[in-house]
């Protein structure tokens, strides 16, 4: 079934990057950001049609029996859920490019709170199922706060890992392998990002947006909580972690000492930034190389287990 979601994921893709070109569904570009003006205009939001296209093919298998059990219902579920959080901001950027105003998009006071919401119900949940002790000592509330803080994290970081072509896609695809034979979620996931990465290689002729980062970002703290080993889970996602990081340092180093660390952030774009020079291809290479290198290690650390 994941070469029927890789399938149905490149068919939805290419529809939707079809329809959004007719309707003009196109990515404003930062005129302060990354030198990428000639992407302007590219559609956006492909996240929507290849999570689609992964709860099209999960749920029939679920509801037939083919897809795990309750573990893999709660992860889908969370998924789509903070999907949906992404999938509102990814509507409020369009709707403000074709309306040439407006609401642009999900202020970060509007959205932490729904993601913690959701992760929280997520936590109540897969706490009593974690495949490893979290917190020894703190009981079932001292793992639902680490489970909460862990999922809103590892969307976020996704979500700023984000922004350069196929760089979070292939990132996402190597930090779910050494769970591909463990959760069905995670292999349908990775079939469906294949699909996506056909459109989204560079030079990309869709990006993802909110909705498939944060939906990714809670896949792979769900199948690593509930199957692997939570702590395990920042050393595969080693280049999200350090995205996100490179942003709180500069927004705290910022507003601290008027000063920045990066020549900007997230800091794959720092590695763009032509005091720096690192061709876009480059530092997507990259980040991939060393993604791989860390999920080898968890591997490792998981006993080699496919």
């Amino acid at each position: 079934m994941t070469v029927v979601a890789a399938l149905l994921s490149w068919f939805l893709v290419g529809l939707f990057i079809r329809v959004s070109r007719a309707r003009g569904w196109g990515q404003p570009i930062r005129a302060d950001g990354p030198a990428h003006q000639a992407k302007e205009g590219t559609p956006t939001a492909g996240g929507v049609p290849f999570v689609l296209a992964l709860a099209a093919v999960f749920f029939p298998l679920y509801f037939t029996g083919h897809a795990g059990g309750v573990r893999e219902l709660i992860i889908m579920l969370g998924a789509l859920a903070m999907g949906v959080i992404g999938g509102i901001d990814d509507l409020l950027k369009v709707r403000s490019r074709m309306r040439s105003g407006g609401k642009k998009e999900l202020l970060a006071r509007e959205k932490f709170p729904l993601q913690i919401l959701v992760a929280l119900v997520f936590a109540y949940f897969a706490a009593p199922l974690a495949a490893h002790e979290l917190l020894p000592g703190f009981g079932r509330w001292g793992d639902m706060a680490l489970i909460t803080f862990v999922m809103v994290g590892s969307v976020n970081a996704f979500n700023f890992a984000d922004g350069l072509d196929s760089l979070l896609a292939g990132i996402a695809i190597i930090v779910l392998l050494p769970l591909f034979a463990l959760s069905p979620s995670a292999a349908l996931l990775t079939a469906a990002l294949l699909g996506f990465l056909w459109f989204n290689a560079h030079p990309a002729r869709v990006f993802m947006g909110d909705m498939g980062s944060h939906a990714i970002g809670a896949v792979a703290a769900g199948a690593y909580i509930l199957y692997a080993d939570i702590w395990l889970l920042p050393i595969a996602a080693i280049m999200p972690v350090i995205a996100v990081l490179s942003v709180v340092i500069q927004v705290i180093s910022f507003r601290t000492r008027g000063k920045r660390v990066f020549k900007m952030s997230p800091i794959q774009h720092h590695f763009e930034h032509p005091e720096v020079g690192w061709p876009e291809t480059h530092v997507t290479m990259r980040f991939w190389m060393v993604t791989a290198v860390a999920t080898a290690g968890v591997w490792w650390l998981l006993g080699g287990r496919p």
